[in-house]
This record gives structure tokens, C-alpha cells and sequence, in this order.
């Protein structure tokens, strides 16, 4: 992955530093080495896999179980030969192995590729045969294990976060693609099919008879168009969405919806009780008013609430109406409108008279919700 590469050059750089100073060790003590040219060979060969590991990490399909796994034997082999080079009474007494902190590398390795129990299960493994090595528990083996456990967690959580902010990543690239496709889109089609549309539905009407007919499923086909290509939710994927979407659809000829030009981001399922709210009461307009009778939906978003407003032209509400539906069982308002409502911790309200129309204003507050 593109974020952990800087990740696997570190582990280089660290192998390249910790083969240095076990260098500069062998330099220092190797006259007293059992098998010195045993003790050259050794660090050549550290040498040597530590170019190799250098060059085959830093290629992504490198990073593979065969390869982790030869780092871990070679790694091992390398601190196992100690035993044939360093005095036996050295080691138990806590003094260095040949490869020091070199056996790190492999603990890091692991863990980047593999997470924190990957790089735990290395970090133990290495320890185990340090402390065959050393023959007993000293204050070395413990410390040494301890330190190898740490760097493997660390790396291990290090390498989990940035996978996590890769995919991240990836996703707003692919969601700033899709928005831009999609605005192309919508301008192509604003400029031609919509005005298409509008104009079928504006010749329609005025030819009258069948035509009318036309121009009105023009009209509807055009609105539902304008609201598809118009919103588009930016936030679904942190669990989130844009209420502008959801209300968008009931666009019509006869529905005009009026939304603020910015997203009205709510949890998706607090957005859903509010549309389908709206949805009830857009309802009961066809349903008391007819199909002809006309609705204004408009949202505003305050600091602390969210409010959306349903207007209609039609006859408005006889005083009681609303308690007597209640009392007969039709609650279609006492509980699919001020019901979803009361339980986001909203508030409902309801105005209008005979022949003023009717308003269904539904506030829904702000904090708690994210």
C-alpha cells in the first residue's frame, strides 16, 4: 500500500543501522571469539540479507508469507550461531549476541505485514531462542524480549492505522470521481434533457387535450430527473446522509421542495424517520386535498435544529379534526408524523384553517445526534 511504503523503508534503514553497530561490536570483541572467521561469515551474511530484504520489500508482492518466514529462519540461524562463536560464559552473563539488535528487523517486518499478534508471535519466537542460547533467565533475555514485544505492538498498531487510512483514502478519491462524473453528467443533462422536457411540458399545456397529458408526465418525468442529478449524498459512507436526497424525490409538478444549496447531514436513520414523515404528510395532502391541490416542502438548517415545513393550498383543518381522527384510530398524523418526531426529541406542529390551507412544520434538534 502506497502509505506503508515509507513504513518498510524505515525497516531498512533501522536493519542497516542495527548492522552497523553489531559491526562495530565484532570489532571491538571479536579476538575473543571461539570461531572468529565463523563470527565474519555471519555478519556477512547479515549483510547480504539485508540487502536482499531491502530490495525485495520494497516491491509490495515481496511482502508475502514466503518471504516473512525466510527473514524469520535466517534471522534465527544468524542468532543461534552465536552459540558456536561468542564463550558460553559470555552469553550467560548477559553479553551480546552477533546479530544485537538486528533481530528486530524481522520482528518489524512481521508485524507490519501481519499486525500486533503477527509481530507478538516473532518477537516470542526470537526470544525463545535467545534464551536457549543464553541457557537460562537473565535480566537480557527478559529485556530483550520485552523491548522485541513492544516494537512489534507498536509496529503492528502503526500498520493498522495507516491501512485504515488508506482505505480511507481511496474511498474519497472514488467519491470525488463519482462527484465529478456526475456533475458532468448533470450539466450535460441540464442542458439538453430537462430542456427538453420543460419544453414538452410547456407546449403541452398550451395545445390542450392529449397533449396536456404529455406535457403533464413531462412535467413529473423533468422534476424527478432534476432531483436525481440535482443531490447526492456525500456522506453514506460514515453512516450519515444528506436529507436533501431523501426529500428531493418528492418532487413533482405539484410538489415543490425548496432545500439550502449545502448538505443537511443527519445519522441515516434519523434522516429517514424525518423524510418518511414528510412522506405522510405529502400523503395526506393527496388524501384530504386531491391529487390536484398543490405542496411546498422547505428545509432550513439552524445551528441547533433542523426544520422542514409542508404547506398545502387546500382546504385546511376543521378545529378537532385532528382529535376526532386520533380517537377513531386513523393516526396516520398522531403517529406517523409526531410520533417519529417525539422520539428524535423533536417537536411537531400543525396550523392552518378552513380554507387557509394547511402547514406541517417538523423540528428535529441537532445535538445528540452525530
Amino acid at each position: 500500500m502506497g502509505l506503508q511504503a515509507p513504513l518498510w523503508r524505515a525497516v531498512t534503514v533501522f536493519r542497516v543501522a542495527a548492522l552497523v553497530y553489531a559491526t562495530v561490536l565484532m570489532l571491538a570483541g571479536f579476538r575473543d571469539f571461539t570461531r572468529p572467521w565463523l563470527g565474519w561469515a555471519v555478519l556477512a551474511a547479515m549483510v547480504a540479507w539485508t540487502a536482499v530484504t531491502g530490495v525485495r520489500y520494497h516491491d509490495p508482492t515481496g511482502r508475502n508469507r514466503t518471504w516473512l518466514a525466510a527473514d524469520l529462519a535466517v534471522t534465527l540461524a544468524c542468532l543461534l550461531a552465536s552459540m558456536l562463536v561468542v564463550p558460553a560464559e559470555r552469553l550467560a552473563s548477559g553479553g551480546p549476541t552477533l546479530p544485537m539488535a538486528w533481530v528486530a528487523g524481522a520482528v518489524l517486518v512481521w508485524a507490519l505485514r501481519g499486525g500486533r499478534r503477527a509481530g507478538g508471535i516473532a518477537a516470542l519466537i526470537i526470544g525463545a531462542a535467545d534464551l536457549f542460547l543464553r541457557g537460562e533467565i537473565t535480566s537480557a533475555t527478559v529485556n530483550g524480549t520485552v523491548l522485541l514485544l513492544l516494537a512489534g505492538g507498536v509496529m503492528g498498531y502503526v500498520s493498522r492505522l495507516t491501512d485504515d487510512a488508506e482505505t480511507r483514502m481511496q474511498k474519497a478519491v472514488e467519491l470525488d470521481a463519482a462527484t465529478r462524473e456526475r456533475e458532468r453528467l448533470a450539466r450535460g443533462i441540464h442542458d439538453s434533457v430537462l430542456q427538453v422536457l420543460a419544453l414538452v411540458q410547456r407546449r403541452g399545456m398550451e395545445l390542450g387535450g392529449e397533449a396536456a397529458e404529455l406535457g403533464r408526465l413531462a412535467g413529473e418525468q423533468e422534476a424527478v430527473l432534476r432531483s436525481l442529478v440535482g443531490v447526492h449524498d456525500t456522506a453514506a459512507a460514515a453512516g450519515r446522509t444528506d436529507l436533501r436526497l431523501l426529500l428531493g424525490r418528492h418532487a413533482s409538478p405539484r410538489v415543490t421542495v425548496a432545500m439550502p444549496a449545502t448538505p443537511v447531514v443527519l445519522p441515516a436513520a434519523v434522516a429517514a424517520e424525518v423524510a418518511a414523515a414528510a412522506g405522510t404528510a405529502l400523503d395526506n395532502v393527496v388524501a384530504h386535498c386531491g391529487p390536484q391541490a398543490r405542496a411546498w416542502v422547505l428545509v432550513e438548517q439552524e445551528p441547533d435544529a433542523v426544520t422542514v415545513s409542508i404547506r398545502d393550498d387546500g382546504p385546511g383543518i376543521a378545529p378537532g379534526r385532528l382529535a376526532e381522527a386520533a380517537a377513531s384510530g386513523r393516526l396516520g398524523v398522531a403517529q406517523s408524523i409526531q410520533g417519529r418526531i417525539r422520539d428524535l426529541g423533536g417537536a411537531v406542529s400543525i396550523t392552518g384553517g378552513p380554507g387557509q390551507g394547511t402547514e406541517v412544520e417538523l423540528r428535529v434538534p441537532l445535538p445528540g445526534l452525530g
